[in-house]
């Protein structure tokens, strides 16, 4: 019995040690997983494998088919994929087909208004919106066209002619923004149809009709103050689309709206206390499929309209159908009883699974990274409930290192979640990667705090006007409660964050009475009041801080702009922090940064700048990634 005990503990040894965690090198070489969409004839999904290239600083791509069913991926080639999947942009009568594309609008360039003056480089606007996310406005826009299909040299037409408006929108919009009537007669797209300063302080988009045959074109809701967006028909043609209520609240709640028989507007999730990300209707007409955020995680939700006559009043029959510790991140399809959708959580990146909506079961379709993943001893993550200071239960993530022993203490990070209204859920991603850090030896502590879907709307919304508030207060319950357990190194706490997270981090920098030994802020909001002078979406600002800081009786605004502003705590910070900055960040521009810099190093504290030029909000060239991962675990190294 000994000899055979004495075995098992060896090779659980040889295993252990066998075993290898997760790098920055090895994170920035796996596959990352996007599917195009089920076949044609039904059997396979075609999806695509885009790879990071560090010597070459761009991803390269390669396509596959795999069957429904399950089984080996085949690759493609990628032009293979336009005759494998059924075009959207081709009409349903298949005589037309849509496409996107810049056109010049408007004169905003010195050389515009004084040709002969063809090198100069001079800008000229009359409003705002003079530079959106991380490009400026050159007075070109995105417009929609239509063109004959198949082999006609005839031009394509402009549906937007002359409008300075953007169809798709800007920054992120696609050809998700725009689609055929199933007849055939009619385009129906996305626009927010206002100009310099109206744009920059409104969230107002609109569905618009264009009608081929007269060529005139309708705003189909026009009474709808706040977003209308990602456009779909029923299968018997009823429109269905995404719609948030306020104009200006980006964050606003979500609701499937469907114009049904053509006539009345009926919300179907107006009752539900969330907010949708996506949806798809199945094939029958019968059910809607959607996601959204619950409880620190991304699920799969069901409306069934079979059984219920939809009238205003009558709220659709709602069901969760998915609840476990991952993140459905798209639906791709359906096939048959089984639902295509893409998956991941805080250790696998995504891949394509299908769901049995009758058996309740998993298949895993792609395996594009379970080699690497195979080889890697991955962390564990926890769910916890924090009492908050309002009496409130609060969902904290806790990531622990691979091989983790509880006898044994670990530095630990508090991450702070940007938005900052947002979900922190079972995401993998290529910078904040949970799995990475926790891989280097440090345990993660990832609060839900207030501004967070998937805890009701009520929560979600308690950070707008409260920056400074009751969310740090979250924060700090969330890292004091997990620094109760013995393996908590609470001399060796580290603050990070970005975005309205690294606005965190700058904020309890000046609030912490000495929790945490080392903060690092990535793009935050150093200072509100040059924040709202120079982030070109104003809208966010104005509903978020509640006004303009001018606005001397707007009790909301002053508390925003001189409360909740971390400029106002610089004289009690003492700790080391490292500040990340991309130059072509206009929503937070780089000023943010330069301030906090200068800050630091003029009080003496340690301090390092890390500026990527030609990054925007987001690091996305490989190398560039590359070197924030080693310069994020060298400070951490160095202060922690």
């Amino acid at each position: 019995m000994k000899k055979i005990l004495l075995l098992i503990i060896i090779t659980m040894s040889i295993t252990t040690s066998a075993q290898q965690i997760l790098s920055p090198e090895a994170l920035w070489k796996l596959g990352r997983v996007s599917a195009i969409g089920i076949s044609k004839d039904g059997k396979s999904i075609v999806y695509k494998v885009a790879t990071p290239s560090l010597e070459e600083n761009k991803s390269n791509s390669k396509f596959y088919t795999i069957p429904v069913t399950g089984g080996n991926a085949v690759e493609i080639q990628e032009n293979d994929t336009k005759d494998l999947v059924v075009d959207k942009n081709i009409s349903p009568d298949g005589k037309y087909i849509l496409s996107s594309q810049e056109v010049k609008t408007e004169n905003v360039l010195g050389k515009d208004f004084y040709p002969e003056l063809d090198k100069s480089e001079a800008q000229i606007y009359d409003g705002l919106d003079y530079r959106h996310w991380d490009t400026w406005n050159n007075g070109t826009h995105n417009h929609v066209f239509y063109a004959i299909n198949k082999g006609s040299k005839a031009t394509p037409i402009d549906i937007m002619k002359g409008e300075p408006f953007d169809s798709p929108q800007k920054p992120f919009g696609g050809d998700e923004d725009y689609i055929w009537s199933p007849n055939s007669k009619s385009i129906i797209y996305v626009c927010k149809k206002k100009f310099g300063t109206a744009y920059a302080i409104s969230t107002n988009t609109d569905l618009y009709e264009f009608d081929i045959e007269t060529k005139t074109t309708k705003n189909l809701t026009e009474n709808n103050p706040g977003y209308d967006t990602n456009p779909a028909f029923s299968p018997s043609g009823d429109l269905t689309w995404l719609q948030m209520k306020r104009d200006g609240y980006e964050a606003d709640k979500n609701d499937i709206i469907v114009r049904w028989k053509g006539e009345a507007n009926i919300n179907l999730t107006a009752s539900w206390d969330g907010s949708v990300e996506s949806f798809k209707w199945s094939p029958d007409g019968n059910k809607i499929y959607f996601i959204a955020a619950f409880d620190g995680t991304l699920q799969l939700f069901e409306i069934d309209l079979k059984n219920i006559t939809i009238r205003a009043g009558i709220a659709a029959n709602i069901k969760q159908l998915t609840n476990d510790d991952f993140d459905i991140r798209a639906i791709v399809d359906l096939s048959g009883d089984n639902i295509i959708v893409s998956r991941t959580d805080m250790n696998h990146a995504d891949e394509i699974y299908s769901y049995n909506l009758k058996k309740k079961t998993w298949l895993q379709l792609t395996k594009t990274n379970d080699e690497t993943y195979s080889k890697l001893a991955l962390p564990k993550f926890e769910r916890r409930y924090v009492t908050t200071t309002d009496g409130k239960k609060m969902l904290v993530w806790v990531i622990l290192p691979p091989n983790f022993e509880k006898t044994k203490k670990y530095p630990t990070l508090l991450y702070c979640q940007g938005g900052p209204q947002s979900p922190l859920t079972q995401f993998y991603s290529f910078r904040w990667n949970f799995s990475l850090m926790a891989s280097q030896g440090y345990v993660v502590v990832a609060p839900n705090r207030r501004g967070m879907y998937g805890h009701g709307q009520a929560w979600n919304e308690q950070i707008s006007k409260d920056w400074g508030g009751q969310v740090m207060d979250d924060y700090l319950s969330a890292i004091d409660d997990v620094s109760k357990e013995s393996y908590v190194d609470k001399s060796r706490l580290g603050c990070i964050g970005a975005s309205y997270g690294g606005y965190s981090v700058y904020y309890l920098a000046g609030i912490h009475n000495n929790r945490f030994k080392t903060f690092i802020s990535h793009d935050g909001v150093f200072n509100t009041q040059s924040m709202f002078g120079t982030t070109e979406e104003v809208f966010f600002n104005n509903w978020d801080f509640g006004g303009a800081y001018w606005e001397k009786d707007n009790l909301a605004a002053q508390k925003a702009y001189n409360q909740f502003n971390p400029i106002n705590f610089v004289d009690k910070w003492n700790t080391p922090i490292l500040i990340i900055q991309g130059g072509k960040d206009y929503r937070v521009c780089i000023g943010q940064a330069q301030e906090a810099f200068q800050a630091a190093q003029l009080r003496g504290i340690k301090s390092r700048f890390l500026y990527f030029p030609e990054e925007n909000h987001w690091v996305l060239k490989p190398q560039n990634g590359m070197v924030w991962q080693r310069e994020f675990y060298k400070w951490l190294k160095e202060t922690l």
